[in-house]
């Protein structure tokens, strides 16, 4: 049912049950009249007028004001929904803080990363959009290598371009593909390699009531530079979405070293809600990540998220 169909029931309603209640209330007011002539009475229909306006003022309330509660919470539930669509057509800037610690052959490393993820759509034609999704890592860590001085400063961007249907396909499956560049912004070869690099990526996910499953992928080698890179980057993902905004999402955000012929998966389940603070809409959310397997010198064990986004729905 669309909101126009929906909102003109809301009107039918209201007129047919305040047309019952004022009935009534004429019927209530007309017998008050005819006690009060019985009874040589003078006060005439003041609390007939009365119920007659706090019946209509309570049908009012009821089918005016509820149903503008009903389309911002079924808002929020839509939104929250977008966030587990990469593809989506909101513009989103999330805050994505991550602390990893065990890092060294020592295990005596930490680091914090702060990723920040502009998501911007681009109207392309009338069926087509141009997704651009951004990651720009601020990097802080301590003692890696081992016994190492601490390191603050930027990683390397990596730059994501999908072309995406804005209509779902026949079957529902919501896709998009494209390039992805990798851009040596990193401030030191602590932070990043320091290197170019290019490849392709691709999307495809589904969303079917409350849930939202996929996978993102892409892969990227060096453009000419003195450290080879090979690295494929793989997350399928399944997410469940409740009618009051909160969303429980479970990932993988693997990455696959071709020339180290290394994994490094982090397994992760995060918790997050679309809220209003003030006049911004914001998704806050936060959880844990398992270090399933890595290299030697890599993260071990256990590490927290913790992700504000900032949401721009038009």
């Amino acid at each position: 049912m669309d909101w126009a169909t929906f909102f003109e029931s809301v009107l039918s309603k209201r007129r047919s049950v305040f047309g019952q209640l004022k009935s009534e209330a004429r019927e209530l007011q007309n017998n008050q009249l005819t006690v009060c002539r019985n009874n040589a009475c003078h006060w005439t229909d003041t609390k007939g007028r009365h119920v007659l306006l706090v019946l209509n003022m309570a049908v009012v309330s009821l089918f005016f004001i509820a149903p503008k509660m009903v389309f911002a919470q079924a808002s929020s539930e839509e939104l929250a929904k977008q966030l587990s669509n990469p593809v989506a057509a909101l513009i989103s800037v999330p805050f994505q803080l991550n602390y990893d610690t065990n890092i060294g052959a020592d295990d005596s490393g930490s680091r914090w990363t702060l990723n920040i993820q502009p998501v911007i759509p681009i109207d392309l034609t009338e069926d087509w959009n141009l997704i651009s999704r951004t990651i720009v890592p601020i990097v802080s860590t301590d003692g890696i290598p081992s016994g190492g001085d601490s390191e603050t400063g930027l990683g390397d961007t990596v730059q994501s371009l999908f072309f995406s249907p804005k209509q779902p396909s026949a079957g529902g499956w919501i896709w998009g593909a494209g390039p992805v560049f990798l851009l040596p912004t990193s401030s030191n070869d602590v932070l990043g390699l320091g290197e170019w690099g290019a490849g392709v990526t691709g999307v495809a996910l589904k969303q079917q009531g409350p849930w939202t499953f996929g996978g993102l992928a892409n892969h990227i080698w060096d453009v000419d530079g003195d450290t080879d890179i090979s690295q494929t980057f793989v997350q399928p993902f399944v997410s469940y979405t409740t009618p009051d905004a909160w969303t429980f999402t479970f990932t993988t955000e693997s990455t696959y070293d071709w020339e180290g012929e290394q994994w490094s998966i982090p397994v992760i389940a995060n918790v997050s809600k679309v809220v209003q603070v003030g006049s911004q809409t914001v998704s806050i959310g936060g959880g844990l990540r398992y270090w399933a397997d890595g290299p030697e010198s890599g993260p071990e064990g256990l590490g927290a998220r913790i992700q504000v986004t900032l949401l721009f729905p038009k």
